[in-house]
């Protein structure tokens, strides 16, 4: 069986990177540079594309099955694959209290690209990497046989597929910063990075288990860890979903100033933390920092 033809999506990479002139950045002496990734495509948008496209080609025209929470990204941009690639999609979403519920935007969004959703409880969503978990969970889905692709799409080969994003960014900055769920982007973009330069990450979940997360993800793509990378966990906001007002105040202070939209899950938390960074004096006077915008706002 054939795999989908990706190239008809037409998606356009490399992606654009834009300089910005922000003065909280420039009296430190550093510049800013955006990597529009969220230009990628319009319904794959940024690092979704990136780690979709491996997994699309992989399922070869199966069902493609995947996991998510009620406001899931990665669910959305699977949907829109299927429906523009003509694939089949089922999403597993955390929360059986959810199934009699109205959908909220983001999963509308899913059913009308035709996906079709699976509602489970949290303790069995919590233990779908279980072998036996998953089979009756896929089993109950009626899509046994599916190719399956992790929540947030973070597998070895969406792992590879983000590497295409640091060898973009070679030569361009000395740091490479991006917001962080499942840690398969940063994984990858690590990995494709040239010497000197190094990768931040700011996990947009509390817990502190990306780290862990990260390094076997670079074991299964690569055999070994591979580029520099570090994490800041101090911008997570309370957790996923979780935007303050101090934090949309700033993404609506960022928009003013440089006409970007701001997604506000991942982006401003990422946007946040390097102004942060940058007064507390993490990058030294002519350090070029170019941060990965990886999605924009829904709806």
């Amino acid at each position: 069986m054939t795999g989908p033809d990706l190239a008809a999506l037409r998606p356009r990479l490399p992606s654009p990177v834009q300089e910005v002139a922000d003065g909280r950045f420039a009296r430190h002496g550093v510049r800013l540079l955006l990597k529009r990734d969220d230009l990628i495509h319009p319904d794959l948008v940024g690092n979704k594309w990136r780690k979709l496209a491996p997994n699309l080609a992989a399922a070869a025209g199966r069902t493609i099955v995947t996991f998510g929470g009620a406001y899931s990204n990665h669910l959305r941009a699977t949907a829109a694959a299927g429906r523009l690639l003509g694939l089949p999609t089922v999403g597993v979403v955390r929360g059986q209290e959810l199934a009699d519920r109205p959908l909220n935007p983001s999963l509308a969004r899913c059913v009308a690209d035709g996906m079709r959703l699976h509602f489970v409880d949290r303790s069995t969503y919590r233990r779908v990497h279980e072998p036996a978990t998953l089979a009756a969970v896929l089993h109950a889905a009626d899509a046994v046989g599916a190719h399956v692709v992790p929540e947030g799409g973070s597998n070895s080969a969406a792992v590879r597929g983000c590497r295409a994003l640091g060898e973009e960014l070679r030569g361009r900055a000395d740091v490479v910063a991006l917001a962080c769920g499942t840690g398969g982007t940063l994984a990858g973009l690590a990995a494709g990075l040239g010497d000197g330069q190094r990768a931040v990450g700011v996990p947009v979940l509390r817990g502190g288990f990306l780290g862990a997360a990260v390094r076997e993800l670079q074991r299964e793509a690569f055999g070994a860890p591979r580029g520099e990378w570090r994490l800041d966990e101090r911008f997570h906001f309370g957790g996923y979903a979780r935007v303050p007002p101090e934090l949309d105040a700033f993404a609506r202070d960022f928009e003013h100033r440089h006409g970007l939209p701001v997604e506000r899950l991942y982006v401003a938390k990422l946007l946040y933390g390097l102004v942060a960074l940058a007064d507390e004096g993490a990058f030294p006077r002519g350090t070029t920092v170019a941060a990965v915008v990886t999605g924009r706002p829904f709806p």
